[in-house]
């Protein structure tokens, strides 16, 4: 006798069971990473209205809001960046798109130049996999351990005459000195 004539909801329960496991990895490619805009964004109708030679720093504050970043060396080179990234799963976000608008005005604070960048002319600037070497002694994993012993007492904020800054020897001497240590007087 066929399985299915001795348990007639077992095909049911074998479809049900089969589309049950199937639909959480089928939401996976329907629903893809969620655009997020970051920076300035400025559209290209924001900054055609800055006229070069005309325009004052004001009209930019304005029309445009304060700058993402201003040149390091150049207080008159204003720098506005807007990016759309999507997130990635273990990594850095991916630039979907990116515009950077750099706008450069004289002393006076008239506009003098528009300048627009987009990713096609950035490049990416690769991690170097080395360490910074910082001046200092190198210690070992013993020279860790024992190194913070006697500077740790959890009875010094309890009035405990055997704890904190007098320590059992009295003022100025024991541990727990602030760093001044086992001196005798």
């Amino acid at each position: 006798m066929p399985q299915t004539k001795r348990f007639p909801g077992l095909r049911r329960l074998a479809a049900v069971a089969t589309i049950a496991g199937t639909l959480p990895i089928a939401g996976c490619g329907l629903f893809g990473p969620i655009p997020q805009a970051r920076g300035s964004l400025i559209e290209k109708a924001d900054y055609a209205q800055l006229v070069p030679g005309t325009s004052r720093r004001s009209d930019v504050m304005d029309l445009l809001g304060s700058p993402t970043a201003r040149a390091t060396f150049d207080d008159n080179t204003w720098i506005y960046v807007s990016m759309i990234t999507a997130p990635r799963p273990l990594e850095f976000p991916a630039v979907r798109k990116q515009d950077v608008v750099v706008l450069t005005f004289d002393n006076d604070g008239v506009l003098r130049k528009v300048a627009t960048l987009d990713k096609s002319k950035g490049y990416d600037v690769g991690m170097v996999n080395q360490t910074t070497p910082t001046p200092g002694t190198k210690i070992n994993i013993l020279q860790q351990i024992l190194g913070n012993v006697g500077k740790y007492n959890p009875m010094s904020n309890m009035g405990s005459t055997f704890g904190g800054s007098q320590g059992p020897l009295g003022s100025g001497q024991g541990t727990g000195q602030g760093g001044v240590g086992n001196s005798l007087p």
